[in-house]
C-alpha cells in the first residue's frame, strides 16, 4: 500500500517540479528577440510594425537581452491595446526565447466625415477610430450634422446609450444592412445628415439625390425604390428625376429635372 503511494507521489512531484525549473531555467535566460506580427496586416494598414516595437520597448529601451522574468507581458498588452484601431493583442515568451506580439486591427464598416471636421472609422463593435494615413479601404459615407462627442472619442461604442448619438447609431444599422446586400451596397455610395435629422442619399449610379427622410422603416422605404428601379426608371431614364423622395408612407414623390 505504502508502495502504490509513493508511486502516485513521485508523477505529483514531478508536475510540480519540472515547471519550476522551467520557469526558474528559462526565466533567467535572455529575450534573444521581439517578434512583432499583425494578423490580418493584409485586410488593413491601421499601424505598422515599427510604431508597436516602439510601444513595446517603451522609453526604457530595448527588452532584447532583458531577463525573460523580467518582460512585463501583460503590461505590454496594455500599452498596445492603448492604440484604438487595435481590438486584440497577445504578448508571449516563446521556448526559444522571443518575446511574441500578436494584434488583430479593428474591422471598419463605414466612414464618417462631420460637417464640423475630423474624419473616422466606426468599427464592428461601433469604436470610433481616427482614420489612418496610412490605407483608407472604400467604405460607405455618413457625412453632415454629426456630433463627435468626447466618449466617443475615448472609445465608447457609438451604441452606448451613454454616447447620446441616435443618429449615428441609426446609420451605423443602415450601413450594417445595405453592406450586406449585393444591390444596395453597389449602388448607395453615401448617407447624408442635414441639420433638421433628415436622411439624404447619394447613389453610385444615376444622377438624382435620393431622400429617406428619416431611417425609420428604411427596409420598407428600399424596397418601394428596387420596384421603382425595376418598374419606373427603365421607362424615363436615370435621369429624368432629380430627386426620389421616399419619406412618405408607402409612396415615392418624384421631382422632375
Amino acid at each position: 500500500m505504502r508502495f502504490m503511494k509513493i508511486l502516485l507521489i513521485i508523477p505529483l512531484l514531478y508536475m510540480i517540479a519540472v515547471p519550476l525549473w522551467l520557469s526558474s531555467h528559462y526565466g533567467s535566460k535572455p529575450c534573444r528577440d521581439i517578434s512583432i506580427v499583425i494578423c490580418d496586416s493584409s485586410d488593413y494598414d491601421f499601424v505598422t510594425r515599427k510604431q508597436l516595437l516602439s510601444l513595446v520597448n517603451g522609453r526604457e529601451g530595448s527588452l532584447h537581452g532583458q531577463p525573460q522574468r523580467s518582460i512585463p507581458l501583460r503590461e505590454i498588452e496594455g500599452k498596445v491595446l492603448g492604440l484604438k484601431e487595435l481590438r486584440e493583442a497577445e504578448a508571449y515568451m516563446s521556448i526559444d526565447g522571443i518575446l511574441n506580439v500578436e494584434v488583430y486591427q479593428r474591422g471598419p464598416v463605414m466612414r464618417v466625415i462631420p460637417d464640423g471636421g475630423g474624419d473616422f472609422f466606426i468599427d464592428s463593435d461601433g469604436v470610433l477610430i481616427r482614420k489612418s494615413k496610412l490605407h483608407s479601404p472604400r467604405l460607405h459615407i455618413v457625412g453632415g450634422d454629426i456630433v463627435i462627442n468626447r466618449a466617443m472619442l475615448d472609445g465608447t461604442s457609438i451604441l452606448d446609450a451613454g454616447t447620446g448619438q441616435t443618429i449615428l447609431k441609426d446609420a451605423y444599422h443602415f450601413v450594417r444592412f445595405i453592406s450586406g446586400d449585393d444591390f444596395w451596397s453597389a449602388q448607395i455610395d453615401q448617407i447624408y445628415v442635414d441639420r433638421r435629422g433628415k436622411i439624404d442619399l447619394i447613389p453610385r449610379a444615376g444622377n438624382h439625390r435620393i431622400h429617406l427622410g428619416t431611417f425609420e422603416n428604411f427596409e420598407g422605404k428600399l424596397k418601394n425604390l428596387a420596384a421603382f428601379y425595376e418598374n419606373v426608371l427603365p421607362e424615363t431614364g436615370w435621369d429624368k428625376y432629380s430627386v426620389i423622395n421616399l419619406e412618405f408612407r408607402d409612396q415615392i414623390v418624384c421631382k422632375k429635372r
